[in-house]
């Protein structure tokens, strides 16, 4: 997915004012997270152009330098559950370069996958075509429902072109469908541990980002197609998505960078 960028009147907004607008549309106080929901790094105290991406990497924080960015709208932020609190190697060199431009970094994690309509999971969805009438898993995080044009895909082969075409890159599969592929259960990222979830939940189908060694086996004893289509694949969307709409709310200025990842 390219750079994209939305311009609006670029007036600026105070960095309370953005949080706030985030914080509203992602109500972060429902999750108990891996991380901490919202602003991680503290920057420019208004914001002017907003840049999002996937992963507050290396890359990604000196491509928002490039862009004149005051505030990264990330999904994976800096800081996670049970890591080294050391600020060292990698760490340093990601919070120095925040701190030295005056960047603002926010970060929603399950939220961001979690929103109905600008999340990961309901955006996801749209490009591939697929509609949701049901929820299922922890927080409702997972989407289950059919095509949106009310056909099926004939066997899981075409299933899987079908997610190579709209994603461009390979996607592993695991399992064959006794019958036409109808109900698909979708869940981005690192949801394999969801796939019995989803099995319960009535899908013939589960796409998500990654496989461990279970889901091989469960995809081949239970008749339920498993997909891998890549983490970073499943996630690109959400933060574009949530991004542009608070930016054109605030009238600050957006741009997502896609920072490519094989994972």
């Amino acid at each position: 997915m390219p750079a994209s960028t939305s311009h609006s009147p670029a007036t600026g907004a105070e960095r309370a004012a953005l949080i706030a607008a985030f914080d509203a549309e992602l109500q972060p106080e429902r999750f108990k997270d891996y991380a901490p929901n919202g602003l991680q790094v503290e920057g420019a105290p208004r914001v002017r152009r907003l840049v999002s991406g996937v992963t507050a990497s290396r890359a990604l924080i000196d491509a928002a330098i490039d862009a004149g960015a005051d505030a990264l709208f990330v999904h994976h932020g800096l800081f996670w559950r049970g890591q080294d609190g050391r600020v060292t190697g990698w760490m340093k060199e990601r919070l120095g370069r925040l701190l030295a431009h005056d960047i603002n970094l926010l970060a929603y994690h399950l939220p961001l996958d979690a929103h109905p309509t600008l999340g990961n999971n309901a955006q996801l969805g749209q490009r591939l075509g697929l509609t949701s009438n049901g929820r299922f898993g922890e927080y409702e995080l997972g989407c289950i429902g059919q095509r949106s044009d009310g056909q099926f895909f004939a066997d899981a082969d075409a299933l899987a072109r079908h997610l190579e075409q709209v994603l461009n890159r390979p996607v592993t599969h695991v399992g064959q469908a006794p019958q036409a592929i109808r109900k698909i259960a979708w869940c981005s990222g690192g949801a394999q541990d969801w796939f019995e979830a989803a099995i319960a939940a009535g899908a013939q189908a589960f796409i998500t980002g990654e496989l461990s060694e279970p889901q091989v086996h469960l995809a081949r004893e239970c008749g339920v197609v498993f997909y891998a289509c890549g983490h970073h694949a499943t996630e690109r969307y959400g933060a574009p998505a949530m991004a542009a709409h608070v930016a054109a709310q605030l009238g600050i200025e957006h741009q997502f960078i896609d920072i490519d990842s094989p994972a």
